[in-house]
């Protein structure tokens, strides 16, 4: 059999067959394409405006590396106008994470970017390490969650950045639309396929790489020889979203299209209104985002300190174990107070802004 011709030049030969499409691309069509589909997704959601300051959520995986080459390509290319940064967060797992910062420190290097990493046991006394130790490996992954997402609005804080993009992929917010479905977590189900989130009291948040499939961030990695590490996490094996994983995998082969439908689903869900949501506040002891008195990763945080690190984490049909206001007697170990970015903005740039042109 003759070896295809590209279906967009139509002159090179086909080197590869596009997961999400179908089509069969030369290399070069193919990095045009995915590059533009991305270019395309930030000027529909009108993500950016010149003069914003963009961190970028690295851990050193495929992900965050093909973020980080395509945010910096795209911003010479089109004229974005962004200062663009590096935002790693060191959560102490010997053998994965240390591993995976020297990628980082690489990729810094190959993109002649700031880069800040911000660790756990610098913000919260503790290392991954060791709060796996404390509680085993059937909650972990809720620690690190809460965790990891309040030390990136601190670590992009003092970037003094107003804007986190990370590397969630379209296969990532499809496992979370079923996460939520197979949880009945309603209230996560209405804005989980939000492609930009953000609260009075948290930095904005964007994933630029919404509707790109993860076989093609990998290939789009492996073609373009990207520096990344893909070891994965030793605690994430018994996660809870790896039934997700592997229940789309298996919708996956038998209709590709699966992932990108699930996300427009999971786009067009309304929430009753009779649904309560629960009002979001600030934590009385840390001063972040809370939907209590105190946020997760302070209730979580002080379950630690005590000896009871089950505090605050739902099993089953368990409930959350209530705790008061902090006791400033007793002496725990405490996250810093939260102070979001004073960034200055120019609204005269944003008029004139291509980002905020139709895609």
């Amino acid at each position: 059999m003759p070896p295809r011709p590209c279906q967009f030049c139509e002159k090179s030969r086909a080197i590869i067959r596009r997961p999400k499409t179908g089509d069969h691309v030369c290399k070069e069509c193919f990095f045009n394409v995915f590059e533009t589909e991305i270019h395309n997704t930030i000027t529909h959601a009108k993500l950016f405006k010149p003069g914003d300051r963009v961190a970028i959520g690295a851990s050193g995986g495929k992900d965050s590396t093909v973020l980080a080459h395509v945010m910096k390509t795209l911003n010479e290319r089109y004229n974005y106008g962004l200062d663009l940064f590096l935002l790693s967060i060191d959560e102490g797992i010997t053998g994965y994470r240390d591993d995976s910062l020297e990628t980082v420190k690489r990729n810094q290097q190959q993109y002649d970017l700031p880069l800040k990493i911000l660790s756990y046991k610098e913000l919260y006394g503790w290392t991954m390490d060791a709060i796996v130790e404390q509680v085993g490996r059937k909650n972990n992954c809720t620690f690190c969650g809460v965790f990891r997402r309040q030390a990136l609005d601190r670590g992009a804080s003092s970037l003094n950045v107003d804007h986190i993009v990370t590397g969630h992929n379209a296969d990532d917010i499809a496992e979370t639309v079923l996460m939520n479905i197979m949880r009945g977590d309603i209230a996560r189900l209405g804005r989980c396929t939000l492609i930009c989130t953000q609260g009075e009291d948290t930095i904005r948040r964007s994933k630029p790489l919404k509707y790109a499939y993860e076989k093609e961030i990998v290939m789009y990695a492996y073609f373009k020889k990207l520096d990344y590490f893909s070891t994965e996490c030793i605690y994430s094996p018994d996660a809870y979203r790896g039934h997700a994983r592997a229940f789309l995998k298996s919708l996956e082969v038998a209709r590709p299209s699966v992932i990108i439908e699930i996300i427009h689903s999971g786009e067009s869900f309304e929430v009753a209104q009779e649904v309560k949501v629960k009002e979001q506040r600030t934590c009385v002891r840390c001063g972040y985002i809370a939907s209590n008195e105190l946020c997760k990763a302070c209730t979580l945080l002080e379950g630690l300190e005590r000896g009871i690190p089950q505090m605050g984490i739902r099993d089953g049909k368990k409930k959350h174990i209530e705790i008061e206001a902090p006791d400033l007697t007793k002496e725990i170990r405490t996250i810093p107070m939260f102070k979001l970015p004073t960034v200055e903005k120019d609204s005269r740039l944003a008029a004139s802004s291509p980002l905020n042109m139709p895609g």
